[in-house]
Formats: structure tokens, C-alpha cells, sequence
């Protein structure tokens, strides 16, 4: 899964569907040479098989197979990885062929006979349309995250030491558990071990627990089969499936349904899984990072999480400070939340007033970092002077500014803000807070996330 440099391919998991024993021998030593990790079967029933039981980024598929026909395999192939990319092998290339596997979904074609180097030079080509699509899709996913936070920088000598941990475990293969309050940067630091990594240049997928209705989870992580359930339309690969060879990331692991942590447990220790509607197993080369603001060493104890998966996922242990815990870090994010937010909405601000500065370093930001961003947002957004001042910031950090209460005239979300934040100061866990407040987990998380709780 490494990129040196232009004249080497990324790892590739590749599988050869030919029904000559010789091109299936020439092109596995080809390709295992220049370090790929190569499958060769002769027959489309074996592919389907090992296609089920992994994922492949490349698909060697001849078109005549014995009696069968090869083209009929492409389509087979894209429904349980639509990202793998199919080259058909013909000895008999022309125009009618080429065109019909493109319209099945194949990406190019070679003709026998071929050499060593037009292989390579294949390869070299698709591995680079991988890396891009890799490349995007985090793009995609860090587009509506990506903050100053995301430096991980801090002068707070407890906090520097975290980051080195961190860095040091990142190579490594260990499953890595995250630890810490809401807000304070869980999400940041996996995806900066993920970069870290050695499979930096593969996928990094992220599932927030809490946010997937229980009863959806285990498809949401594993994938279900066509007619699994009802709703299941078609085929769907999963999480997992999607971030073969990368980092899977499970924040707030705590809140994950008991009959989840069973199938998880057994993907961690074996690589192996099943979909939905499927009996057969399937495997998959997937680092796990956890994270979550619970004690789980108390849900363990309490029957909650079970204590297996908890020894599983905590081979490398990370605890991330509060923001109260490193105050020399407030005024450094704030002031950098507020050039991004600047930049962000086409706003010029000078800075802080002097008076709003002591108000932020001040503040002991339950929320944490998440809060304190989404303060300084709102501080730029609204703010008309100069310079963020103390009228700009939201009332909760003002110590003299009175709570509001039922009937003021102020807007719902204000006081429903409020409430959340009393409720969850006052319960043990997100699913007793989500009990009290009658909503379900998934919209607790939402609204938390919305207020920077």
C-alpha cells in the first residue's frame, strides 16, 4: 500500500480470472514481483467465491473462459466492489469486444500475447487512478472537518506527549483506543494516525456509532446482501469492505449495540466477517481505531461492553486532555478559529478585544474544543467591529449574563441547548440522557454536535 515515487506502483490487491493455467502462472509472477497481492483462478464460479471473500482493487478477466463467458462475470464482480477495476484479456481484440466489456464496466483491455512491461505499465496507470480515488474520497470526508485543530499542534507539555504516542503507535498495526470527553479532538487525532501510517495511501471510513440506529449498524459496518431485510434493494459492500487495506474508525465504540461488539470482536481478532443474507465468510485487511468518552472499563464490569472486544481494541491506550486541562492552548485555537473562519466567509477581523480575550482564556469549555470553534464561528458570522468583542460571543461564557428560562423571549434553540446541557451534566451515560430528554441516541448526537456540546 506504499507510493514511492513515479516509477512505482501502489499495493494493489489483484485477482487473475483465466482459464489458461501458463497466463494465469506468467501474470501472478509479474505482478507478485512488483509487490502485488495476486489471486489466479481459472472459472468465474471461483472468482465469485474469493470476491466474497475479500476485496480486490484490480480484476484480471479473460473473455472466453472454457464455455463461459467472461463478460458476464464483469458486472458480477462490480456488485460486491464497485471500485474495482476490471482489464478483460482477449486473444481476439476488436472494436465490438472492447466496446461491449466497457459497457459492462470493465476500464481497459490487453491482448494476447503481452508482454512483461505492457503490464507494468498497466498497472502504473490503475494504481494511479486508485491513489486518486482514495485521495478524493478523504478529501470528501474531511472537507466539512477540516479546521486549525486539525495541525495538532499544542504547547501543553501532557498534550505533546500524546501527540509523540501517537505518532510512534501510527506505523504499527495495533488497534488503537481513543479516550477522552466529547469535543476534545478524538476524531482528529485518528484521522492524523491514519496519515501517519502505512496505509496512508488507502481509505480511512468513519462510523459514528451513536448516529446509526442500532438496527442498522451491523449493515452499516458490514454490509447486507440483496433481500437481507426489507428495504434491501440491492447489494450493499459496507464499511469495511470499502476501507480494504485503510483504517476504520468507530467513535463512541461505547454506545455500539451488544450484538454488534460480537461481530466485531470477531472481525478483530480474525480479519473475518459475514454480510447480512450471507453464511459465507468474508475477510478483510482493515485497522481498527476506537474511540469514546465513556469508561469502558466500567461498562465492562457493568455488563454493557464486553470485555473480550475491550482487550481487542485497547492494545494501544490514548487519553486526550480537556481543553480546561491545557488552558496555553485556548487563545492559539482561538486565534487560528478565527483566521479560518475569516478566510472561510470572506470577513476581516483585526482579532480579540481585550476585555473578550479574558472572557475565552476564562471559560472552562466543557465542550471543549468542538465549542469553542463553533463560538468563534459564530463570533465571526455575526460580529460587525473590527474586532470579536465581548457582545460577539455566545451569553453561556459570560459570568454575569443571566440563563435564560421558559417563557423569555429568546429563540427554542437557546433554551433546548440549555436543557441538553443540564440533562447530560446530570446523567452517566448518552443512552440515560437520551431516555430523559425522549429522543433516541442518534438525535441526542446530532443536537450535540450542532451545539458543540
Amino acid at each position: 500500500m506504499t507510493i514511492n515515487n513515479d516509477n512505482k506502483a501502489m499495493h494493489l490487491s489483484i485477482i487473475i480470472v483465466d482459464d489458461e493455467a501458463n497466463i494465469r502462472k506468467t501474470l501472478s509472477y509479474c505482478l507478485a514481483a512488483e509487490g502485488h497481492t495476486v489471486i489466479a483462478v481459472s472459472n468465474p464460479n471461483d472468482a465469485v467465491e474469493e470476491a466474497r471473500r475479500r476485496s480486490f482493487d484490480l480484476a484480471f478477466v479473460d473473455l472466453k473462459l472454457g464455455d463461459e463467458d467472461g463478460m458476464e462475470l464483469i458486472p458480477v464482480l462490480l456488485s460486491d466492489s464497485p471500485w474495482t477495476k476490471i482489464v478483460v484479456i482477449t486473444a481476439h481484440a476488436s472494436i465490438e469486444s472492447v466496446v461491449a466489456a466497457m459497457r459492462h464496466g470493465a476500464i481497459d483491455y490487453i491482448a494476447k500475447p503481452f508482454t512483461p512491461d505492457q503490464v507494468k505499465l498497466l498497472i502504473r496507470r490503475i494504481s494511479k487512478i486508485r491513489e486518486l480515488e482514495n485521495e478524493i474520497a478523504a478529501l470528501k470526508e474531511n472537507m466539512q472537518r477540516l479546521g486549525p485543530e486539525d495541525r495538532l499542534q499544542s504547547k501543553n507539555v501532557g498534550m505533546q506527549r500524546i501527540i509523540e504516542t501517537a505518532k510512534k503507535a501510527s506505523p504499527s498495526e495495533a488497534s488503537i483506543l481513543l479516550n477522552g470527553e466529547s469535543g476534545t479532538g478524538k476524531s482528529v487525532f485518528a484521522r492524523a494516525i491514519h496519515r501517519w501510517s502505512l496505509r496512508s495511501a488507502k481509505p480511512l471510513g468513519i462510523v459514528a456509532c451513536p448516529a446509526v440506529p442500532s438496527d442498522l449498524l451491523e449493515s452499516e459496518l458490514f454490509g447486507h446482501a440483496k433481500g437481507a431485510f426489507t428495504g434491501a434493494v440491492r447489494d450493499n459492500p459496507g464499511r469495511i469492505a470499502a476501507c480494504e487495506g485503510g483504517t476504520l474508525f468507530l467513535d463512541e465504540i461505547g454506545d455500539m449495540a451488544p450484538s454488534v461488539q460480537a461481530k466485531l470482536l470477531r472481525f478483530v481478532q480474525d480479519k473475518e466477517y459475514e454480510r447480512l443474507g450471507e453464511s459465507k465468510p468474508r475477510k478483510a485487511d482493515v485497522r481498527i481505531i476506537a474511540a469514546t468518552n465513556a469508561d469502558l472499563e466500567k461498562s465492562v464490569a457493568d455488563g454493557k461492553f464486553r470485555e473480550d472486544l475491550f482487550y481487542r481494541i485497547n492494545v494501544i491506550s490514548l487519553t486526550i486532555p480537556p481543553l480546561r486541562e491545557r488552558p496555553e492552548d485556548i487563545m492559539t485555537l482561538a486565534t487560528d478559529f478565527l483566521a479560518y473562519f475569516c478566510r472561510s466567509n470572506h470577513k476581516s477581523k483585526l482579532g480579540f478585544t481585550e476585555e473578550a480575550e479574558q472572557l475565552i482564556a476564562g471559560y472552562a469549555w466543557p465542550g471543549n474544543v468542538r465549542e469553542l470553534r463553533n463560538a468563534i464561528e459564530r463570533a465571526v458570522i455575526l460580529g460587525s467591529g473590527e474586532r470579536i468583542g465581548k457582545a460577539d460571543l455566545p451569553a453561556n461564557i459570560l459570568p454575569s449574563a443571566g440563563l435564560p428560562s421558559i417563557g423569555d423571549r429568546v429563540p427554542l434553540s437557546t433554551i433546548e441547548e440549555l436543557h441538553i446541557r443540564r440533562i447530560l451534566a446530570n446523567t452517566s451515560s448518552l443512552q440515560e440522557a437520551a431516555d430523559v430528554l425522549g429522543i433516541d441516541q442518534a438525535t441526542l448526537w446530532r443536537r450535540r454536535k450542532a451545539y458543540g456540546i
